[in-house]
């Protein structure tokens, strides 16, 4: 069985002073060559708020807060099924959530049946574990901004102007358990652990 997270965050004094986990989620790193392509696009929008490209990642599943007996179930239960194959992974459009009130710019991916695979795959060990899915639908993609204040004209016109999204491709050799600071988005995140993929 992996060492317990919760002996090694209490080790490393990384359990805050009440006594809480950093919060969890499972996802995908960015290599460093699409980190430099995306961080290309920062820039031109009065309150945007751009995310260092290091902190750039996919996210397959939120986890949130947990207790030292749920992160080390999660974290067994990750490592026991990670048998999937490594596949590549197309970033290949700009996006915004948020509607007629933009809060984020991001990096869409290209539809992937082995993205989704794996994604659904996290969401049932959430669930064998106790922890209730996310309400949402999962859209992956790569953060680059959180936004405020700008409406869905301006961000329109900076993707307008950004010209036209040039794909990313990278091969998915593994996926990682992260950890972020409790804020409003952006990082820093730290990985906690990674899990491999097959080689295809």
């Amino acid at each position: 069985m992996l060492r317990s997270l919760w002996r090694w965050w209490s080790e490393s004094a990384r359990i805050s002073e009440t006594g809480q986990l950093p919060r969890l989620f499972t996802g995908l790193e960015v290599p460093y060559d699409v980190q430099l392509a995306l961080s290309l696009k920062r820039g031109g929008l009065l309150g945007a708020r751009w995310i260092d490209p290091e902190n750039y990642h996919i996210t397959l599943c939120f986890i949130g807060d947990v207790d030292n007996h749920v992160a080390d179930e999660v974290s067994y239960e990750l490592d026991r099924a990670a048998s999937f194959e490594s596949f590549r992974l197309r970033l290949s459009y700009l996006g915004t959530f948020g509607g007629d009130k933009p809060r984020a710019l991001y990096a869409g991916v290209e539809n992937n049946e082995a993205l989704q695979r794996l994604q659904a795959m996290h969401e049932r060990i959430l669930r064998r574990v106790g922890l209730a899915p996310d309400a949402r639908k999962f859209v992956p993609h790569v953060s680059l901004a959180r936004l405020r204040g700008a409406s869905a004209i301006e961000v329109a016109d900076l993707i307008h102007h950004m010209g036209q999204f040039a794909p990313l491709e990278f091969t998915v050799r593994r996926f990682v358990l992260f950890s972020s600071k409790n804020s409003v988005g952006g990082g820093p995140y730290l990985v906690e652990q990674s899990y491999s993929l097959a080689a295809a």
